[in-house]
């Protein structure tokens, strides 16, 4: 311990750059850990719509009609706050998918900071919910 101690003293710019790292690293850490607490895989996912839970495609509109899973309800991301309680009044829970993923983790961040607890991501989105081949359906 001595040592360590000495070291430090020594070359203090080293041990500060040791340490951020070290904080850097237990911050990135703890924040994946907190995100993936409200992603669902796809497999999941189907556990959860088998359940009652509801979709949510936060896409635009053309998207949606291009391409979506089955029974999900359209929304756009920038009226997702104002909608939700409205078109999901008794929702057990609520999936929130985008195309990649991206879109629906910060949709669903901001719904949980607002109290919708249940409501959870996608992970990968669309993408990864036809990576697995599951149903996708048009609306021509």
């Amino acid at each position: 311990m001595g040592k360590i101690l000495e070291f430090a003293a020594n070359n203090p710019l080293l041990a500060a750059g040791t340490i951020a790292m070290a904080l850097a690293v237990l911050f990135y850490e703890l924040r994946q850990k907190a995100g993936s607490i409200a992603s669902l895989s796809a497999t999941q996912a189907v556990r959860l719509i088998n359940q009652g839970a509801h979709v949510v495609d936060i896409r635009e509109p053309a998207q949606f009609d291009s391409g979506h899973i089955v029974d999900a309800i359209n929304i756009p991301a920038d009226e997702l706050a104002d909608a939700i309680d409205k078109k999901l009044k008794k929702a057990k829970s609520i999936i929130i998918v985008c195309d990649s993923g991206m879109r629906s983790g910060k949709a669903v961040a901001a719904l949980r900071k607002s109290g919708h607890e249940t409501a959870f991501n996608l992970h990968g989105g669309l993408t990864a919910w036809q990576t697995e081949n599951l149903p996708v359906i048009t609306s021509s």
